[in-house]
């Protein structure tokens, strides 16, 4: 007799095969058959209607530091991910020295904008080398499964010191060697990968760039080097792609001998870089490299709000007195100071903030009534109000204003040159991509990450309107089988026998995005934005159902993977 049957639902197995109507089977945490007539079982799961998909793979996250806190893992745990991979974009917490802490919460803050304070408080710091790091994350128990990459930031500085926190210093040839050894410790013990950082866009807190931005070819190669002798995991990149970089990066995959996996995405002052870059990783791919491009499912944007980390009116003279007040002490005020809000909005001061929103309103979007995550530019603030005779800051005090101040604005700065999405369904639907860019558990004041796996398929597979929809097989499959092939995760990612029993189910056709909130439950009291779900009926880890009809169960069956 099986432990679980799912019946009758609707199987898209994330091997990009069509859906077709069967049951799954699953005993001892693993599927023993998908078909019909699979016999009995100790418990039956009515799936008639809905979908039946692996769990989604995440190997984009930045739980580092929430990994030794936080056993749920949320948001991802809302968003049918029952595998998370972290240590992303260089930046992470192991290997350390006890003196060495803060620089790595500086880095962490600055570049994922995690509050310094809430790491602080909440990282045990039982460890010092990232052995010992995976050794601690196997202690605990999760909701889904976690796989932990080495960070070339926290490498490079345990290896040359406060040198190593500067991107123009060079490593001796014995801090070098150091690092190779290290990486390939890291590597042995169950690394999943080694990930660096080539772009401006990351700074520590301090305002310094991260130290890998210019790492040159010995230290690149010092690290390919460990991946080769370990013969195992992923080099993991995120560039700006400047001159010649990709040929360092491909030259370095090539001495590694291991997959590469790179960030791709559009930018503005570049729009047709991605494509020049993924013109370069099909080259690779022609060559035998094992390269792919991580892309997102939709722009990378702001939301502004009166209890993010930004808003349009902060620098204004007149806000300085809400500063102190709760969140819902300042929405009353603003509430009730009719003089208060038309000072906002007819006296703006002219510093460089207040200069850059009064360009960006012309890509800057109310996020009510409806989520809308591809809108058109004539529903800009500038556009609307160029439409109605108002001002765009007037427009943009409403809407924060808006749902007892929890209205927010978005503000779309990458993937979203053209005004629409069709730069990023040009992206999923190539064959050298795979879904990542997620950052679950990173930017958490500003960006509302973790909720992709889901916008993936309803905006993609059902509600678009802006453009095609693309077929919801391929959509599972580059979130399932294509993710896991990444790190080579080959018991998961796909609905057959002897797969591990990471099963979503879900009501495809309620299946919704909450609206962003704010939330204050990170250690400290930290602030963070979060985004729900409706429609995840079931979703199971290794056959254990951690998630029913949207809510937690309380189980935690995921555990540590080593590679």
């Amino acid at each position: 007799m099986h432990d679980i049957l799912i019946q009758g639902g609707t199987v898209v197995d994330g091997t990009g095969a069509p859906a077709r109507q069967a049951d799954v089977a699953v005993q001892g945490g693993r599927i023993v058959a998908v078909g019909t007539g699979l016999g009995p079982a100790h418990r039956v799961v009515d799936a008639t209607g809905l979908l039946v998909t692996p769990g989604f793979v995440d190997i984009h996250t930045h739980y580092d530091g929430q990994a030794t806190w936080d056993a749920n893992l949320t948001p991802s745990c809302w968003h049918g991910v029952t595998t998370a991979v972290f240590g992303n974009c260089g930046v992470g917490f192991a290997p350390v020295k006890p003196g060495a802490r803060d620089y790595l919460i500086n880095l962490m803050e600055g570049v994922e904008d995690i509050p310094g304070t809430v790491l602080a408080e909440g990282i045990s710091w039982s460890w010092e080398s990232f052995p010992e790091y995976l050794d601690a994350l196997e202690r605990r128990h999760y909701t889904m499964d976690i796989g932990a990459q080495l960070p070339h930031a926290a490498l490079r500085f345990y290896a040359m010191g406060e040198r190593g926190a500067e991107h123009q210093a060079r490593p001796t040839e014995a801090e070098l060697a150091q690092m190779g050894t290290l990486a390939e410790e890291a590597l042995r013990a169950g690394a999943l990968g080694i990930t660096t950082s080539r772009t401006i866009k990351h700074r520590a807190r301090d305002g310094r760039y991260t130290p890998s931005l210019t790492a040159a070819e010995p230290e690149l190669f010092a690290i390919a080097g460990a991946l080769r002798r370990a013969g195992k995991g992923v080099l993991e990149v995120n560039s700006d792609f400047g001159d010649g970089d990709f040929e360092i990066l491909r030259m370095a995959a090539e001495a590694a001998g291991r997959p590469m996996s790179l960030l791709l995405l559009q930018v503005d002052n570049a729009p047709d870089l991605w494509r020049r870059t993924l013109d370069q990783i099909h080259a690779a791919r022609r060559a035998g490299l094992d390269v792919t491009g991580q892309v997102g499912a939709k722009s990378i944007g702001v939301l502004f709000g009166l209890e993010t980390s930004r808003n349009p009116f902060e620098n204004h003279p007149a806000w300085e007195p809400l500063l102190p007040l709760a969140p819902r002490q300042r929405y009353e005020r603003l509430r009730d100071d009719a003089a208060l809000r038309q000072r906002l909005v007819d006296e703006r001061p002219t510093d460089a903030l207040t200069r850059w929103f009064d360009a960006a309103f012309a890509r800057t979007f109310a996020m009510a009534p409806v989520l809308d995550y591809e809108p058109a530019p004539d529903q800009s603030l500038a556009a609307r109000a160029a439409r109605t005779g108002t001002s765009s800051w007037a427009l943009a005090l409403e809407t924060l204003l808006a749902h007892e101040g929890k209205g927010l604005l978005l503000h779309p700065f990458e993937n979203y040159t053209g005004g629409d999405l069709g730069v990023v369904q040009q992206m999923l639907a190539d064959p050298a991509t795979v879904m990542g860019l997620g950052d679950a558990g990173a930017h958490v004041g500003l960006i509302c990450d973790g909720a992709g796996p889901t916008f993936l398929l309803k905006h993609w597979a059902r509600d678009r309107t802006r453009g095609p929809h693309l077929p919801l097989e391929a959509l599972v499959k580059k979130q399932t089988h294509d993710t896991a092939a990444v790190y080579g995760l080959t018991d998961r990612g796909t609905l057959a026998p002897g797969q591990r029993a990471d099963i979503n189910i879900i009501d495809f056709a309620a299946l919704d995005l909450l609206p962003p909130e704010v939330a204050y439950d990170l250690p400290t009291g930290g602030r963070r934005l979060l985004q729900r779900a409706r429609g995840y009926r079931h979703t199971f880890v290794a056959g254990t159902e951690v998630l029913r009809d949207d809510e937690l169960t309380g189980a935690t069956p995921g555990r540590l993977i080593r590679g």
